[in-house]
């Protein structure tokens, strides 16, 4: 892929209560020469959720057969995080794009379970996994 935005702000800053929080890291990784794969570190919130549209918005315009968004390091995710990952996966929709996510944890697929959205999205254990079929 050419052109990947460089996304890697690891820097903590204190919270509204004042504890210390992980921002949003983005690590591009070519999975396969069919799709790439993103990994999202930190907190999906607010702040966050611009960074990964961004990110995900330039990767389809690459217009790859799929993408992978691995979420195994993701901290925190509410529903600014959650609306972008629907918004990805209707983009995936409109482009003809496997969007699939992978290594949720326990955290991050209660939130997806209390949305409902547990169904609506393709989720793999692995990225390995997340290629098969693409």
């Amino acid at each position: 892929m050419k052109n990947q935005p460089k996304r890697n702000n690891e820097v903590d800053e204190p919270n509204s209560r004042g504890e210390l929080k992980m921002k949003t890291s983005i690590h591009f990784t070519q999975a396969s020469d069919r799709a790439v794969a993103v990994r999202i570190q930190g907190d999906i919130d607010m702040n966050g959720s611009t960074q990964v549209q961004s990110y995900l918005t330039d990767l389809f315009k690459n217009n790859p057969r799929g993408i992978i968004v691995d979420l195994s390091k993701v901290t925190f995710i509410n529903s600014f995080g959650l609306a972008i990952l629907v918004e990805g996966l209707q983009w995936s929709h409109h482009n003809h794009t496997k969007f699939r996510l992978t290594g949720l944890s326990s955290m991050v697929r209660d939130v997806f379970s209390i949305a409902k959205l547990l169904p609506v999205f393709e989720i793999y254990e692995s990225t390995e996994n997340a290629l098969d079929g693409i």
